[in-house]
C-alpha cells in the first residue's frame, strides 16, 4: 500500500483546496491529511486565519478524501510523521517548489500544481475591510500602526489626535488627520481609543451611538456602572466592544492560563503580579503628564489580569497599600493591592515611580510558574517542582507584543458578530470597579 502525506492550514477550505487534496489522493492508496495548529500557524506568521482548528480539521473531514486526519504542532513534525507513518510520497502545492527537498531523504516529493485564481489570503481580503479611526496620543498608537499593515482586513485609515509625533506618522503612512473625533466617526467603521482613561467612558459612548465598533485600552471607564452601560449600549447597537489590554492576546500567556487550569501545579494557592516604570524626573512636576494616567490606571488593568483570569473575580477582602506624589492624592508613584479569596490569595503592585521585578509567580500545592521579568511581553516561562529535573520550560513566539493578535481578534469579533475578546465582560467589570474604590480611597493605607 503507498502511503500519501500533504500538509495545510486548510483555512476557509475552497475548490483549489479540494482538487489539491483530489490529486494528492490519486498519488497513493491511502491519503494523510496534516492540518497546521494554531499556535503553529502563529509561529509561521499566519495570524489571521478565520477559522479554529476544530473547524478546520471537520471541514477537511467532510471533503471524504482524508484516510486520516493528523494535526501539525512543531517543527521537524514532518520527518517525523514520515518516519512513524511509513509515508512513500510527500506532497504539497507547487508555491513551495523546493522548500521541501530536504524531505527527498526520506520518501518522494512531489509539488502539485495550484488551481489558479483562488486562495485562503484572497477569500480573506475580498472580504469586506474594517476601516478603523484612531484617537488618543498614548504610546502604543505608532506600534499599533505599525502592526495593522501585517493584518488582513483591518485598515487605519484615520486619526485624531493631539500629538504632532503621531500626526506625523499617520501622515507618513497615508492615514487621514482628523481635528474632530465627531467628524472621524462619520468616516470609519470603528475606532481604537488611546487617550487619558478619565475620556475613554464619553468617546467609547458617542463611538458606540453612533453604531460603531470599538476597541478601547483598559480601562474603559473610571466607574463600573458606566462600564456596564458601555456594554449595554454595545449589545443595543449590535456592535463590538472590545477591551484592550495586548498581554492577554499573546501565545505565551494563554498557554500559562491553560496550564494552571489543567493542574499541573496542584491547586493554585497564591499569585503575586508586578508592572512598574520609571516617568522621567521632570515629569514630577509636569501637571499635564500626572493627569494622564496615574500609576494604578496604567499598570493595574494588565496586572490584575492573570489574578482575575485564574482566581476569578469573586475575591471576599481587597486592600491598597499607596505612596502618593504629593498630598493632592492625584498620582500615586506606586500602589500594593492584596485580594483574600475563599481558599487562596493574591497580590500586585504596580508603579511609575518605583522601581521592582516586573515577574510573576503562581504558587501551587505541586509547583509553582514562573515567568520572568517583564512577564506581559513574555515569549517564556517555566513550571517548577520541588524536583528539578522535572522543571519544564515553554517558549512561544511573541510578534508586535500582543497587539498583532489583538487587533486580529477584534476583526473575528466584528466578523462573526460576537464579541470574543479575551478579556471578558466580568474582567471588564471587575476592572472599572476596582479603580472605582481606589479613586474613592476605599480601603487604602497611605505610605508617608
Amino acid at each position: 500500500m503507498k502511503k500519501v502525506i500533504t500538509y495545510g492550514t486548510y483555512d476557509l477550505l475552497h475548490y483549489g483546496h479540494i482538487r489539491l487534496l483530489e490529486r494528492a489522493k490519486a498519488l497513493g492508496d491511502y491519503l494523510i491529511v496534516a492540518v497546521t495548529a494554531d499556535d503553529f500557524d502563529l509561529r509561521r506568521g499566519k495570524i489571521n486565519v478565520q477559522q479554529s482548528l476544530a473547524e478546520r480539521i471537520e471541514a477537511v473531514k467532510n471533503t471524504g478524501l482524508a484516510d486520516e486526519i493528523i494535526v501539525e504542532e512543531y517543527e521537524g513534525q514532518k520527518i517525523d510523521d514520515i518516519k512513524r507513518y511509513d509515508i512513500d510520497i510527500f506532497t504539497v502545492g507547487s508555491d513551495w517548489k523546493g522548500e521541501f527537498d530536504y524531505l527527498k531523504d526520506y520518501c518522494e516529493v512531489i509539488y502539485l500544481d495550484r488551481t489558479e485564481g483562488i486562495s485562503s489570503s484572497e477569500l480573506r481580503s475580498e472580504k469586506r475591510i474594517l476601516h478603523v479611526g484612531i484617537i488618543g496620543d498614548n504610546t502604543l498608537i505608532p506600534k499599533i500602526i505599525r502592526e495593522d499593515t501585517f493584518v488582513n482586513g483591518l485598515e487605519i485609515t484615520a486619526i485624531c489626535s493631539p500629538s504632532t509625533d503621531i500626526i506625523n506618522v499617520a501622515k507618513e503612512n497615508d492615514i487621514r488627520v482628523f481635528a474632530s473625533y465627531e467628524k472621524m466617526l462619520k468616516n470609519v467603521d470603528a475606532v481604537y481609543i488611546g487617550t487619558n482613561p478619565d475620556d475613554h467612558f464619553e468617546l467609547c459612548k458617542k463611538a458606540l451611538m453612533c453604531k460603531k465598533h470599538v476597541l478601547c485600552e483598559s480601562p474603559l471607564s473610571m466607574k463600573k456602572s458606566e462600564c456596564e452601560e458601555l456594554h449595554e449600549l454595545a449589545k443595543e447597537n449590535n456592535v463590538i466592544l472590545s477591551e484592550a489590554i495586548k498581554t492577554a492576546y499573546s501565545t505565551a500567556f494563554n498557554r500559562l492560563i491553560l496550564l494552571t487550569k489543567t493542574g499541573i501545579i496542584g491547586k493554585i494557592i497564591s499569585i503575586d503580579s508586578t508592572c512598574t516604570s520609571l516617568m522621567e524626573k521632570e515629569n514630577y512636576t509636569n501637571e499635564e503628564f500626572l493627569l494622564k494616567q496615574n500609576s494604578f490606571c496604567e499598570w493595574g488593568p494588565t496586572a490584575m489580569l492573570p489574578i482575575f483570569m485564574i482566581l476569578g473575580v469573586g475575591y471576599k477582602h481587597f486592600d491598597f497599600t499607596t505612596l502618593y506624589l504629593d498630598k493632592s492624592k492625584n498620582f500615586d508613584l506606586f500602589t500594593k493591592v492584596n485580594f483574600t479569596y475563599r481558599d487562596a490569595t493574591a497580590s500586585f503592585k504596580v508603579g511609575k515611580g518605583v522601581k521592582s521585578e516586573g515577574e510573576l509567580i503562581i504558587s501551587g500545592t505541586n509547583g509553582y510558574i514562573y515567568v520572568p521579568a517583564p512577564w506581559w511581553k513574555t515569549d517564556y516561562f517555566e513550571v517548577r517542582f520541588e524536583d528539578e529535573r522535572n522543571n519544564k520550560r515553554y517558549f512561544y513566539q511573541l510578534d508586535g507584543e500582543g497587539i498583532r493578535y489583538e487587533l486580529v481578534n477584534f476583526i473575528k469579533s466584528v466578523a462573526k458578530n460576537k464579541n470574543v475578546s479575551y478579556v471578558e465582560k466580568n474582567i471588564s467589570l471587575s476592572i472599572c470597579e476596582l479603580i472605582e474604590h481606589f479613586n474613592s480611597g476605599i480601603n487604602v493605607t497611605e505610605i508617608q
